[in-house]
């Protein structure tokens, strides 16, 4: 099985490329929604570290949002919690899924929470500013001091780009996207 992780800046189009692959995604944002939704034991110990912010399931994202501008040990504590599950979830699927040729990684702190492997094949997701911009803007929740906040946490993208092998230079078309896919495939398969 050769594993691909997907890296780049917030907002790059790290999800758009992973879809484009035609291959078993892990898609860590879709599960934290998942978690937040439908998992008590999450609920429960937000709640405990955090009962100002937490106090139903599910846990509403504007809570969240509140938690984490409030005070910057809060995402530290946020992230704690939740990436401990998202570990347990990336197992399961790479277990559920050990007979596939290839499994796309995307999980936006790949590289900091040390989820990848030495072998796994690790591409960086290059586009825009201004674009990138202008699709952050564009989403429902978008925080200009939250954004901020996230960028803190990640490594710089320089480091990211030197550890990666290919770049995909994301210009948010599928034809451009398909195409760099493909490319890529050709010389790993």
């Amino acid at each position: 099985m050769i594993r691909i992780g997907l890296v780049g800046d917030i907002g790059s189009g790290k999800s758009h490329v992973a879809n484009n692959f035609g291959y078993p995604v892990f898609n860590a944002d879709l599960e934290v929604g998942e978690l937040y939704k439908k998992n008590r034991k999450i609920f429960i110990k937000l709640n405990k570290v955090l009962p100002k912010y937490f106090n139903s399931l599910p846990v509403d994202k504007k809570d969240v949002l509140k938690a984490i501008l409030a005070n910057d040990n809060n995402l530290k504590k946020i992230i704690k919690i939740i990436h401990q599950e998202i570990r347990k979830k990336l197992f399961f699927f790479l277990k559920k899924n050990k007979n596939k040729k290839i499994l796309i990684l995307d999980i936006p702190l790949l590289l900091e929470n040390k989820l990848h492997k030495k072998k796994d094949i690790l591409i960086y997701i290059q586009s825009k500013k201004i674009n990138i911009l202008k699709r952050l803007r564009k989403r429902k929740n978008f925080n200009q001091k939250l954004l901020n906040k996230f960028k803190k946490i990640q490594l710089p993208l320089d480091y990211k780009k030197k550890k990666c092998q290919f770049i995909i230079k994301n210009d948010f078309t599928n034809k451009s996207v398909k195409s760099a896919i493909k490319n890529i495939l050709n010389e790993i398969l």
